[in-house]
């Protein structure tokens, strides 16, 4: 067919730049004479058709397209050239074309070639085989895989990426027209006024797997009040009915042992966690059951046999070569006859019991520490990722999960103890409401199931509910057990079938909490803090435990936002006489801590730490009072108790879950080790709760977590990664209103700017943040800010014009030592009264300095002490003596991988007059000549600085610097700043 008018070209291609690019190719290569053929393979409904189509619109300006579609009536050669005169040979058909393409360059496109006769493919494929240099012919063939065409050069399609489809969508929402991806012509959809809500888009991108045509099916069949989130979104989605139905065509020629095995494959891996596959041995137990040879199920199941495609081996387990194919399988089986698969599979699975379930650890998932587990006095923060708060914590009469309001009180029958796959199983099998099946599934959803299994299971058994409310709870319960599994988007999309915030929910409460708790992980602070208070009131009456949670977290939320009313606001609300005497100890001391009374709070905190030197595990020891323990301990200044206890409630994590905490306990851990001078174990730690926070999630994690590889960065440096990690912090710190990861990560760019020699900027960034007035800091963090506060604003000279601010700080800084178990503060005091000393008795506090650190260790706050010690004795023009505190601070920052620190301390040697060992790759060339300090002069000057910054970040005179500098444009036959910058850039020296 070679009508133009037929054949339609969409607006626009999304995330096909890279195919597009060697269809250019191809149709480049045809224009200068030499012709070729390519194969477009991929599954239906990922783009094969718009291909050709687009391939067809560029080349018709320069030469003429054949263009068969899809037709059933415009499949074979007969399509492209019209009946042929002869004998319809291969090489009859090469002639042909060859004949077309000798005026003008010919493009041939052959859509779905797949369908077409045997005889018409092997036709086809020969005459591919036959074009090349010179042809004058480009052959375009889209096909699903096929043997004709094994051996020519192919492009296989791909799903769209996330960021595609998520303008594809866009464009669909807003009415475009022209849908690419194989759905024929034009497509107008209703616009969405007020913009696509953000949890249909989630949904809407999860369930089209990167399909284009399943996306667009899925989307025009929803109203616009759906699409903007005004009403709950159907469940199941419609529109998918097309695309599985083109990958069910490709089950009716398989033999009907293959299309057995395949239902079966399908239908096991509904009980399984997405994208798990299915067990080997369940399907080969099934497919015996069903009367398939045994030879076949080795062959496929543990052999090389193949199935045309759609199954791969990955060990034991069995997967669809692709996610639509399962669902295809489902959708193109009688149902009586699926019925009876999902029957009988649920029969087996009863038989041998859940090996899920027998797996899991012991106790299934822990709760949620639920209280704060950051100090009152450091910058810890609560972690609350809505987990039972209250497994650690509970009264004794607390059962596993309390049962939702209106459950049927039915007995359950002799099915009552069936595993939970099992009656997943059933579950897919019924055809319509199930009271009873309803109210099995969510009695079996609990531990030691994963939260990603009992949230499919009460997604399934709200399915099953015809009572609103009931429905309405259940679904929030699915949603709750989401988020605990690390699947906020799909959380969200289940709390959207519970309606308006589930107002007609039978658990009133549940899903404002739920709505709180993701919150708390993703949104601002402020709103988590105030929907987890009115879910709490909601909670109260009924489901005690999830109020506390509730306040737990609306505690954390207060604390991450520097809050400390509203911190005390949500404890003060707590009832602890129902609990274990260690969490009515963490939350008074909390509150006393917070509201001044820190002797009597640092009283009740050690009672937290008691049940940690117990061997054997009890609820006070698990993950939630584990955490809480960690905080009690940073808060009494017990770094080392805070650095066990991190590890065995990471590890407690690591074994009882739940997924949504694990970035929290890392988190946790890897702050103590800062604390504790454990700066590489801090930053491999903060890494994996990086990668676990964005697997699960969980941005505001992300943000604590870049704010911790700041800090450790400021020590280890580069510079580079500091600076990253700073932005990352400040820039999701900002619109959620996380004033803890804003305070630590300005004071990580002002300690790398220490480092750095840019006292200046540093002074500058820590002033207001320990300051009293509407910029201070977070109030957990201030106070670990004031040492570098108090060095940085005396190098930069402010010692006289700050001298109030200065006096302030350091004696609330005292006074905070004083309370504090912190082994370094001691020595910081005394390098703060060192820095602010007159001459005649800074030696002594700078003596007194390093005697608490030989009582403390700990290598880089000593090293900090030694360095500036240094300095001054060296200002003080006492230079020999300044070389041995001077290479003592090198070494140290060397041992402790302090690269930027250690060079600071190699200059200060070298200005010293001793030729230390070089930090920086030795210098050549010109540079060699100079003395060290006015290699460092240089080097300062060369980046910007004046001379009175040089002086500043040296310890040095601005006479002096001018001086040196004289000296350094004369040695270098140089004569402006510019030259100097010139000289010591990347190409120079």
């Amino acid at each position: 067919m070679t009508s133009s008018t037929t054949v339609h070209s969409p607006l626009r291609l999304y995330g096909r730049s890279g195919e597009l690019a060697i269809l250019d190719g191809l149709l480049a290569r045809l224009w200068q004479g030499d012709g070729g053929a390519l194969v477009l393979t991929a599954p239906p409904g990922l783009g094969r058709s718009a291909l050709l189509r687009e391939a067809a619109t560029i080349h018709r300006p320069r030469g003429p397209v054949l263009y068969a579609t899809a037709a059933p009536d415009e499949r074979g050669p007969h399509a492209l050239l019209g009946p042929a005169p002869g004998p319809g040979t291969p090489e009859a058909l090469l002639a042909r074309l060859r004949e077309r393409g000798a005026a003008r360059p010919l493009l041939v496109c052959a859509d779905d070639a797949h369908a077409w006769d045997p005889a018409s493919r092997t036709a086809l494929a020969l005459a591919a085989r036959g074009l090349g240099p010179g042809s004058r012919v480009a052959l375009l063939i889209a096909a699903d895989d096929d043997p004709a065409f094994a051996g020519l050069p192919a492009l296989r399609l791909g799903p769209l990426d996330e960021d595609a489809a998520a303008a594809l969508l866009d464009r669909l929402a807003a009415g475009g027209e022209g849908v690419p991806g194989g759905v024929e012509g034009p497509l107008r959809l209703p616009g969405v006024t007020g913009g696509l809500d953000p949890v249909v888009r989630a949904e809407l991108l999860r369930e089209a797997v990167g399909n284009p045509r399943l996306l667009t099916g899925l989307t025009r069949r929803l109203t616009p009040d759906q699409l903007a989130g005004r009403t709950p979104l159907p469940c199941p989605l419609p529109g998918a009915e097309g695309v599985l139905a083109a990958h069910a065509d490709r089950l009716d020629g398989l033999p009907a042992h293959t299309r057995a095995l395949l239902l079966l494959a399908a239908a096991a891996q509904e009980h399984e966690p997405a994208g798990a596959g299915a067990d080997a041995l369940l399907l080969l137990r099934a497919g015996t059951r069903t009367g398939l040879p045994r030879d076949f199920l080795d062959g496929v199941l543990f052999g090389s046999a193949a199935t045309e495609g759609f199954l791969q081996q990955a060990g034991s387990r069995v997967h669809f070569s692709h996610p639509l194919l399962a669902r295809a399988v489902l959708h193109h089986a009688p149902p009586a006859r699926r019925r009876a698969t999902h029957e009988l599979l649920a029969g087996l699975l009863a038989e041998t019991g859940d090996r899920a379930a027998a797996s899991a650890p012991p106790g299934g998932h822990p709760a949620s520490p639920g209280a704060p587990v950051r100090s009152g006095e450091g910058p810890a923060r609560p972690a609350h990722p809505g987990a039972r708060a209250a497994s650690s914590a509970r009264p004794a009469h607390s059962g596993d999960r309390p049962a939702l309001p209106g459950t049927p009180a039915e007995p359950l029958g002799d099915r009552a103890a069936l595993p939970l796959a099992a009656l997943l199983q059933l579950s897919c099998a019924a055809p319509g409401p199930d009271t009873v099946l309803a109210a099995r599934l969510e009695a079996a959803a609990t531990a030691p199931y994963p939260h990603g299994e009992r949230s499919s299971a009460l997604c399934r058994a709200a399915a099953l509910t015809t009572d609103p409310p009931l429905r309405s709870a259940r679904f929030a319960a699915a949603a709750e057990q989401a988020a605990l599994a690390g699947a906020p988007d799909r959380a969200r999309a289940l709390l959207a079938r519970t309606g308006a915030a589930g107002e007609q929910s039978a658990s009133p409460g549940l899903a404002p909490y739920v709505h709180g708790l993701l919150a708390l992980r993703t949104g601002p602070a402020a709103d988590a803090h105030a929907a987890l208070i009115a879910a709490a009131a909601l909670l109260g009456r009924y489901d005690p435990r999830r109020a506390l949670d509730a306040l737990l977290g609306a505690a954390e939320a207060a604390w991450v936002a520097g809050d400390a009313r509203g911190y005390l606001e949500a404890m003060d609300r707590i009832d602890p006489t129902p609990y274990d005497r260690a969490f009515a100890s963490y939350r008074a001391g909390m509150c006393a801590v917070l509201a001044g009374r820190t002797t009597e709070g640092h009283d009740l905190l050690r009672r937290c730490l008691e049940p940690m030197s117990r061997a054997a595990p009890t609820t006070e020891t698990a993950p939630a009072a584990l955490l809480r323990a960690g905080v009690a301990a940073l808060v009494l200044g017990e770094v080392a108790a805070a650095c066990r206890t991190g590890a065995r409630a990471l590890a407690a994590v690591r074994t009882e879950g739940p997924d949504a905490l694990l970035p929290q306990a890392l988190e946790h851990l890897a702050y103590a080790e800062l604390r504790a001078g454990l700066h590489a174990g801090a930053r491999a730690h903060a890494l994996e709760g990086l990668h676990a926070a964005r697997r699960t999630g969980q941005p505001n994690s992300s943000v604590h977590l870049h704010a911790v590889l700041a800090l450790a960065a400021s020590v280890e440096g580069p510079a580079e990664a500091c600076a990253a990690h700073c932005d990352a912090a400040l820039a999701g710190a900002g619109p959620h209103g996380l004033a803890q990861p804003a305070t630590l990560a300005t004071w990580a760019r002002a300690r790398a700017d220490l480092a750095a020699g840019r006292s200046e900027e540093a002074a500058a960034r820590l002033g207001p943040l320990v300051r009293p007035g509407p910029r201070q800091g977070h109030f957990a963090a201030r106070m670990l800010a004031v040492p570098c506060y108090v060095e940085a604003a005396v190098l930069a000279g402010r010692g006289a014009e700050e001298a109030g601010e200065l006096h302030a700080a350091v004696v609330e800084f005292a006074g905070w030592t004083a309370r504090t178990a912190d082994p370094q503060a001691p020595a910081q005091l005394a390098r703060c009264h060192a820095l602010l000393a007159p001459a005649e008795e800074a030696d002594a506090r700078y003596a007194e300095a390093l005697a608490h650190h030989d009582r403390a260790g700990g290598d880089f706050e000593r090293a900090r002490t030694q360095l500036l010690y240094g300095q001054w004795l060296r200002r003080r023009r006492r230079t020999r003596e300044a070389r041995t505190p001077l290479r003592d601070a090198l070494v140290a920052f060397q041992r402790c991988s302090a690269r930027a620190w250690a060079e600071r301390a190699a200059g200060e040697l070298r200005a010293a007059g001793e030729q230390g060992p070089s930090v920086r790759p030795a210098t050549d060339g010109a540079l060699s000549a100079l003395t060290p300090q006015q290699q460092r002069i240089a080097r300062c000057v060369a980046e910007g600085a004046t001379n009175r910054e040089v002086a500043l970040r040296l310890s040095l005179s601005p006479r002096t610097v001018d001086h040196h500098l004289r000296n350094v444009f004369a040695a270098l036959g140089i004569r402006s700043r510019t030259e100097l910058a010139r000289l010591l850039g990347p190409e120079g020296p």
